[in-house]
């Protein structure tokens, strides 16, 4: 099982290396990789029978951080028209 949540979440790490044109995306595999990382802590803290609260703050402070991405992703639609990453370059001709 674990090798099975590693082998996901290198898969969303190596998708949130390769997306850089679009913001969107690379939230989405930024979101994949959490998810991945809380399942790899939940069994982990579980296998151990240590305090399980670990977690539950590392999917808190995930879903802290979803919302702060998709805040700057509706102002970066709403000021620059879209979420491409090279309409962020105003020097760009």
């Amino acid at each position: 099982m674990f090798l099975f949540l590693f082998g996901y979440s290198i898969i969303f790490l190596l998708s949130f290396i390769s997306k850089r044109k679009h913001l969107l995306a690379t939230l989405l595999s930024l979101e994949g990789l959490m998810l991945m990382l809380f399942a790899l802590l939940y069994l982990y803290s579980f296998s151990l029978s240590s305090n399980g609260n670990f977690p539950l703050v590392f999917l808190t402070l995930t879903a802290c951080e979803g919302a702060l991405g998709l805040s700057l992703l509706v102002s970066l639609v709403r000021t620059h028209g879209g979420d491409q990453f090279s309409s962020l370059n105003s020097l760009q001709c």
